[in-house]
């Protein structure tokens, strides 16, 4: 049986009145990527806090990397890399000073050597003198991970990692992740773009504080029940409205120049679609609902 990371269940916060976590229960077999999605204020970032002992959970109970999340989170703490999602270093230091610092805060053994080998590696050694505050989105969140590296930890939580950062720069930070995955480590990393959910091996999403669903992308896809057609032609930009209401429409809504309409009503949702399937101005497809059409749907659903 594959070894649990993370094996947390009930896992509650409030704030106050608020609900900010409801009860979530998480399972992540050592050595795998996911994905942790929802919208903002739903209780992504509060999650993590409290898997890494940041925050204390009201109720639940579970392990973390087998130590007990809620009366062991200071040994929880030195093995994991948490990567906030505002950067939180000292802007006036440079690259390798910034790594120094961590490395002795962690009490790193031959904390110069580490953090020479932690720059050669996550290719920072010829921007090591550059200030921390110069530096470009892209190139924060390297050193960031860099800095999460340093006391070689076992889980990585990333809450964000790649907000604001160009595509080529997310793009080197997956191949990354991957590549530290394949060596054993495990990472939870909380995003808004699907593309990146569909690098991990599973996905949870969470909405209004609660686990709503979990599993491969395919699975997550194939249990909404959607079906999605798209519409594209010059007059498709005009049609959004009067899609609203109709029967079977759950959801309707532009990505890129065609227009998505989706349900889990598919006779009601044909029967709505095919009056414009006869008009010659526009193209009407079948499609595979993505994950965005299946995450648009659940909050919709929560609406």
């Amino acid at each position: 049986m594959t070894n649990l990371a993370i094996d947390v269940k009930g896992l509650t916060k409030r704030f106050g009145k608020k609900v900010a976590v409801d009860h979530v229960d998480i399972a992540i077999p050592e050595g795998e990527v996911w994905g942790f999605l929802g919208p903002n204020g739903s209780g992504k970032t509060t999650t993590i806090r409290m898997l890494c002992g940041l925050l204390r959970a009201d109720e639940g109970q579970g392990t973390c990397l087998g130590l007990d999340f809620r009366t062991q989170s200071e040994a929880i703490k030195r093995q994991v890399g948490y990567m906030t999602q505002k950067f939180s270093f000292w802007e006036d230091l440079s690259i390798r000073e910034n790594l120094e610092f961590v490395a002795r805060v962690y009490g790193v053994e031959a904390p110069k050597q580490k953090v020479e080998a932690t720059l050669e590696r996550l290719g920072l050694t010829a921007r090591q003198d550059q200030l921390a505050g110069q530096l470009s989105g892209g190139w924060k969140q390297r050193m960031a991970l860099a800095a999460c590296m340093l006391h070689d930890p076992q889980l990585l939580l990333l809450d964000e990692p790649t907000a604001g950062v160009d595509p080529k720069a997310r793009r080197d930070f997956w191949e990354e992740i991957h590549a530290l995955s394949a060596q054993g480590l495990t990472v939870l990393v909380s995003t808004h773009y699907m593309d990146e959910a569909e690098r991990c091996d599973r996905i949870v999403y969470i909405l209004n504080g609660k686990l709503v669903t979990r599993g491969s992308v395919a699975d997550v896809i194939a249990e909404s029940g959607l079906s999605t057609f798209t519409i594209e032609g010059q007059a498709v930009r005009h049609l959004v409205q009067e899609f609203e209401g109709k029967p079977g429409v759950d959801y309707a809504g532009f990505f890129g120049a065609a227009l998505h309409v989706s349900g889990r009503d598919r006779a009601a949702l044909e029967s709505t679609i095919a009056p414009y399937r006869a008009r010659a101005d526009l193209t009407v497809a079948e499609a595979k609902p993505s994950l965005e059409d299946v995450f648009i749907h659940l909050q919709e659903d929560a609406r």
